[in-house]
C-alpha cells in the first residue's frame, strides 16, 4: 500500500492533482482542505496517502494532514458511504468541526455540505460517534499540519483525561475565544463540574 508519496506537484485541477515522484507521475484526489494549502505547480510537496482497490480502478487519494487520512478512513468504512461523499465531506468542514458535529450529534452541521441528506447525516452521526477522536489527537500530526490551535490544545486535553467527545465538545462552549490553553482548559473543567 502506498502511505505517502513526496514530489512535484505538476497539475492542480481540484480535486485531481498530479504528482512526480521520481519521474512516475502520480494522479490522487485531494479533498479541498488539501487543495487549499498547496504551494504553487512546481513546488516540492508531501502528501499521506491512501490507495482504494476496487474491481474496476485503483484510486490514490491524498491529504495534507493525518487527521484528515483518519476521518477519510472512518468514513469510507460507512455502509453507503464512498470515497466522493467522504472527499465531499472533508472538503465541506474542518476534522475538527466534522468531530465536534458528532461529539454534539448536529446533523445540520453536514447537512450543509452539498450531497449530504438528513438521513444520511444521521447514519453519519451515529456511526462516527466515538471514531474521531484520533483524528483530532492526531492533527497536529500530519504532513503540512498548522502550529497548535489553542481550542484543538483544550479539546485534547479533556479527552486525555478521559471526558467524552460530547462533553469535551459540550465543555469547550464555556471557553472564550481569548483564553489561553491552561485557562481554558480550567474553564471548561469547572463547566463540567458544574453539570
Amino acid at each position: 500500500m502506498i502511505g505517502r508519496l513526496a514530489g512535484t506537484l505538476l497539475e492542480k485541477h481540484p480535486p485531481s492533482l498530479l504528482l512526480d515522484v521520481g519521474g512516475v507521475g502520480y494522479e490522487l484526489d485531494a479533498p479541498m482542505s488539501t487543495v487549499y494549502n498547496l504551494p504553487a505547480v512546481g513546488e516540492r510537496i508531501t502528501l499521506l496517502t491512501h490507495l482504494l482497490v476496487r474491481e474496476d480502478a485503483h484510486q490514490l487519494y491524498g491529504f495534507a494532514t493525518a487527521a484528515e487520512r483518519h476521518a477519510f478512513r472512518a468514513l469510507i468504512r460507512i455502509s453507503g458511504v464512498g470515497a466522493r461523499t467522504a472527499l465531499a465531506l472533508l472538503s465541506g468542514l474542518s476534522v475538527e468541526d466534522l468531530a465536534q458535529a458528532v461529539a454534539l450529534q448536529q446533523a445540520g452541521a453536514l447537512t450543509r455540505v452539498p450531497g449530504i441528506g438528513a438521513k444520511t447525516a444521521e447514519r453519519l452521526l451515529l456511526e462516527l460517534k466515538g471514531k474521531l477522536a484520533p483524528a483530532i489527537e492526531g492533527a497536529g500530526g500530519g504532513a503540512q499540519a498548522s502550529g497548535g490551535d489553542v481550542s484543538t490544545d483544550i479539546l485534547r486535553a479533556l479527552l486525555a483525561l478521559g471526558y467524552s467527545e460530547r462533553e469535551a465538545a459540550a465543555a469547550m462552549r464555556s471557553v472564550p475565544a481569548g483564553a489561553g490553553v491552561s485557562d481554558g482548559i480550567r474553564m471548561a473543567l469547572q463547566a463540567i463540574a458544574k453539570r
